[in-house]
């Protein structure tokens, strides 16, 4: 689900005790696109200190980076605001060891458009469309997309976005499985990600996090046999069997 608040939590100094920076919720926003009215909702990297900030900022500095590039092969760059992720360079300021799958409550253009309204303060590194299985990548993944609603997740995962809404299966065409199983099965390949259900979680799964996406239609034991499928086509790295 689209969700907001991360950047906003980070730039104000809350976080949780016990550092989840878990703080106050952020405030949900109402998307007027095409005269109707779209409730989105995400929440949660909270922010550390001055001096690990500037960290971060001189971290990613290092990083050539060649506008339009993308990580997965025919993605199409479709940048999200600055505003709603932060630059990193990861794995090596944090291993990556999950995916986490979403679902907006929107179609895929207006999707796009949130990520790329600064005032929404939340993106995910990917969508894809229903239709015909086609790839946006809107946030690089070296950076934390303020994705998942929790800070420890954002910066180990990658997330996905799928066109459509938790209640209405008929976004969940072949297509769209099928082009989500090989984007998935090339970042656990990059990244040594076990192909299993520890590692490739719904949002609804992140810890601290209450959301229902990607809904209960989303039929998990197909997708997981579609990435295994795509993960052992390629070079087999990170494709463990699911335990």
């Amino acid at each position: 689900m689209i969700t907001d608040g991360e950047a906003a939590g980070e730039r104000s100094g809350a976080g949780g005790p016990d550092g989840s920076g878990r703080g106050s919720p952020g405030r949900r926003r109402l998307l007027v696109a095409g005269g109707a009215a779209v409730t989105l909702g995400v929440g949660g990297v909270l922010a550390r200190g001055p001096l690990e900030r500037l960290w971060w900022r001189y971290g990613a500095q290092d990083v050539a980076r060649t506008e339009g590039e993308v990580d997965h092969p025919g993605a199409e760059w479709v940048p999200a605001s600055a505003a709603n992720y932060r630059r990193a360079n990861r794995p090596r300021d944090y291993p990556v060891d999950r995916v986490v799958i979403h679902m907006p409550e929107a179609t895929y253009d207006v999707t796009l458009r949130v990520f790329q309204d600064p005032s929404h303060e939340a993106a995910a590194h990917y969508v894809v469309r229903s239709e015909d299985g086609h790839v946006a990548q809107m946030v690089r993944e070296l950076d934390v997309a303020y994705q998942a609603g929790n800070r420890a997740f954002n910066e180990r995962s990658v997330g996905i976005e799928h066109e459509g809404w938790a209640d209405d299966p008929s976004y969940l065409t072949d297509t769209l499985y099928e082009s989500s199983a090989r984007l998935v099965a090339g970042i656990c390949g990059r990244y040594g990600i076990p192909v299993d259900r520890q590692h490739i979680v719904g949002h609804n799964e992140v810890p601290d996090v209450v959301r229902i996406c990607p809904g209960p239609h989303w039929d998990w034991d197909r997708y997981m046999e579609l990435v295994r499928a795509a993960a052992g086509a390629g070079s087999g790295a990170g494709a463990d069997a699911e335990a």
